[in-house]
């Protein structure tokens, strides 16, 4: 396989072409492919993407549980503090060129992906090419999982053996642009025990906790070969929902110096203070807390598909469950998926159950620490 990492990619975690993928809970062995071999009938999908400095409402619309306010609850409020709601980040935003001058409508229907990243869309035979931008004071790369590329668009840096050209993935400096090439052969899609499509991950990954603590983190769809429509979705669903599950450690984002002194000056200072830390450890979906995560809308019977992330943190590890309805996962009918740090997920729904219904993790510290949102069923 000279020149090139290969990730497998069947519904689970992703490992080199040599091991085994998980596929929904089953392994199967994975057959190598030449390197460097053309993708057949496939397109190249291009996405134009900048790590930008915000400042991150994690409560745009207050404290809120579920929509009632926590003051009502009878909750304890200490695990999420009293402050601190809005914090410094990085996160990465889809531009409409190469200019990087013109953000790209986020449309409303998706204005719940929240803190995460441009969605990025492909057929398995596909090629896709991000244009990365770095808006922010930090040095930053683009790190997808599942998918193929040589080792100049690995977007890891470590002592891997290159030099040169075969480097310069590894850190995109302030205010430089990199493009990275990432193809999607067929152990990048579904798996034959899967459905239509699966999720993977993309994420910084110069210091990886503390570049998702910051909030860069996006979602990759792929969708099987002649399953896909011209934008890449997959033709037998109705809707499809993205949630990350993830605490964020503050106190572990580059920006937490600046955050706790009112300035935004990146600097990796973790907080050994138990204390401090609970107190900025924020249990979102999305990057909201206590119910804030936009409504999530479908209709009874239709095809509704959840792809379900988890962050890197070492408590990252949930169980992500919806009220009123069931899904299917792993060939069993659920209502809850168990998610691991890093993990991805994929549960296919067919609502019957019309009202608006809770969506959290059942972690008890996790749904009392505000992880938790909406979606509504209508007739």
């Amino acid at each position: 396989m000279a020149g090139f990492l290969v990730f497998a990619a069947i519904a689970g975690s992703a490992q080199t072409s040599e091991g085994t993928a998980s596929m929904n809970g089953k392994h199967a062995e994975v057959p190598a492919q030449p390197a460097g071999v053309p993708q057949k009938h496939g397109v190249i999908r291009t996405y134009y993407i900048a790590a930008d400095e915000v400042d991150w409402d994690y409560t745009p619309n207050g404290r809120h549980l579920a929509g009632v306010p926590r003051r009502e609850t009878g909750d304890d409020e200490s695990l999420t503090g009293t402050q601190h709601r809005v914090y410094h980040k990085a996160i990465y935003r889809e531009y409409t060129d190469a200019t990087f001058k013109t953000l790209k409508t986020r449309p409303q229907q998706l204005a719940y992906l929240g803190i995460l990243g441009p969605l990025i869309r492909a057929e398995v035979g596909d090629t896709v090419r991000v244009v990365f931008h770095n808006n922010t004071h930090l040095s930053l790369t683009m790190h997808a999982h599942g998918l193929e590329y040589k080792k100049d668009a690995e977007g890891a840096m470590y002592e891997d053996g290159t030099t040169g050209a075969a480097k310069a993935d590894d850190l995109v400096a302030p205010g430089h642009t990199y493009t990275y090439i990432w193809a999607v052969p067929e152990r990048s899609g579904p798996g034959p025990m899967d459905g239509s499509s699966v999720i993977w991950m993309y994420h910084s990954h110069f210091v990886e906790s503390s570049d998702m603590n910051t909030g860069l983190i996006g979602p990759i769809i792929v969708t099987r070969r002649g399953m896909a429509r011209p934008d890449g979705s997959p033709k037998d669903v109705d809707r499809e929902f993205v949630l990350d599950f993830a605490i964020f450690d503050e106190t572990d984002s580059w920006f937490f110096h600046g955050n706790s002194n009112g300035k935004s000056t990146p600097i990796r200072v973790k907080s050994d203070d138990p204390v401090v830390r609970e107190q900025n450890m924020l249990y979102s979906i999305n990057g909201y807390i206590e119910g804030n995560l936009p409504m999530m809308t479908m209709r009874r019977g239709e095809h509704v598909r959840w792809y379900l992330l988890s962050n890197s943190n070492e408590d990252d590890v949930h169980m992500a469950h919806w009220h009123g309805n069931t899904a299917l996962w792993n060939e069993m009918r659920v209502d809850s998926v168990p998610l691991e740090p890093m993990s991805m997920a994929v549960a296919d729904m067919v609502p019957d159950n019309a009202g608006i219904w809770l969506l959290h993790c059942h972690v008890n510290e996790h749904f009392k620490g505000g992880m938790v949102g909406r979606y509504q069923v209508l007739p």
